[in-house]
């Protein structure tokens, strides 16, 4: 049953009505060109654009599209880190100019099309800091997004950016204590740059934390079927409950930090708040429905980038109902129970953080290989 009866047909759109924004977890050059971008905004309801090495990798890997344009960077002597910035400044250029009109419509976020510094500085906060600063000069779009690792050394450079007026998306988070410090990080940033001569002149920047979500179930959903198998009778009930648990404390904190007086003279001074943003929402389990995460996750002031498979599962057949407050309330019980049967979530979230750095890095550099190899063969031709 749904919470808004009048709502559209699509629950995509719906979505928007429940304060909850859809986004778009890809990124390629045809999206854009073809026009199907531009039907998503209008048919779908997509409100913004997230993109990662990972997604680069298999957009370049996987199409001719981008061949003339490596072979003309590689004629130039350009190297392969040269040529993938170069074509992912204008794939986030041509995607920035397409949601424009989103963003300028909604100064919270929406309309934004996110841009990753490279995984390898996710450690190197002073790297950190050059990139997201070359990198929002290079796209020169109002509306372009900075994606910085949600890492201990990413959080001074997520406050020097967001004082630089850059908007940030945080990502790669997976602990509610680490959200909680990147909330300081952001709310610092947000100070910052009210004592700079541009917030008389430039709008404020904005900002979304992208909590992982399904990659902590792939973690601990095994653990917990050990710890059944071993006498832990109701290890078993916790199953593929976690990852929501976890992303409701954190969403929990999120709204407590909507009352702080710190954030309501943020607030007062033009600052818009920093929106959690629900990542790896599609299911790896495949004991679950497509849509498990995404339906769990429904709620005001939040973003969910979707993945395109698991954005057309929910246009299809999504369900349109706010659970949220609920998984908020059952997060501390589910949570301690998890402590219980002897399984530790820090460890957890710390080894996900250190893996997802990691992943991105071999994509990163596996992307580059891809460039280069692809580079010499069109010489060859």
């Amino acid at each position: 049953m749904s919470d808004n009866p009048s709502a559209t047909a699509n629950p995509l759109v719906a979505l928007s009505r429940l304060g909850q924004s859809p986004w778009y977890d890809f990124i390629t050059r045809d999206l854009v060109r073809s026009g199907e971008l531009k039907r998503l905004i209008h048919e779908d309801g997509l409100k913004g654009m997230t993109s990662n090495p990972t997604i680069f990798e298999k957009a370049v890997a996987t199409s001719t599209l981008y061949d003339g344009d490596i072979q003309q960077l590689a004629d130039e002597g350009r190297s392969p880190a040269e040529i993938f910035e170069a074509l992912a400044v204008a794939d986030v250029q041509a995607a920035c100019d397409v949601f424009l009109p989103v963003y300028e419509q909604d100064p919270n976020g929406d309309g934004t099309v996110s841009l990753e510094v490279s995984p390898t500085l996710a450690h190197d906060t002073e790297g950190t800091v050059r990139e997201a600063e070359r990198l929002w000069a290079a796209v020169n779009r109002p509306n372009v997004m900075i994606k910085i690792p949600g890492t201990r050394e990413g959080l001074p450079a997520i406050t020097r950016c967001l004082g630089a007026g850059i908007n940030v998306n945080v990502t790669l988070l997976f602990s509610v204590q680490r959200y909680v410090e990147v909330i300081d990080a952001f709310m610092s940033g947000m100070e910052a740059f009210f004592l700079t001569p541009a917030a008389s002149t430039q709008r404020a920047p904005c900002s979304v934390a992208s909590f992982f979500v399904s990659r902590l179930d792939g973690k601990v959903d095994p653990m917990l079927e050990r710890a059944a198998n071993h006498g832990h009778v109701f290890a078993g009930q916790l199953r593929s409950t976690i990852a929501i648990a976890n992303a409701a404390a954190a969403y929990d904190r999120f709204r407590q930090s909507l009352y702080l007086p710190r954030w309501h003279q943020l607030s007062a001074r033009g600052a818009y708040p920093q929106r959690p943003l629900w990542a790896s929402t599609s299911t790896k389990d495949p004991r679950l429905a497509d849509v498990y995460y995404v339906e769990a996750l429904i709620g005001p002031r939040t973003v969910n980038t979707l993945p395109p498979e698991t954005f057309a599962a929910f246009r299809e057949h999504g369900q349109i109902c706010l659970h949220l407050d609920e998984h908020v309330a059952q997060a501390p019980r589910r949570l301690q129970a998890l402590s219980e049967h002897g399984i530790d979530l820090g460890a957890i979230t710390s080894d996900l953080e250190a893996d997802g750095v990691s992943k991105f890095a071999a994509s990163y550099r596996s992307l580059l290989a891809g460039i280069e190899a692809k580079a010499g063969a069109l010489a060859a031709r």
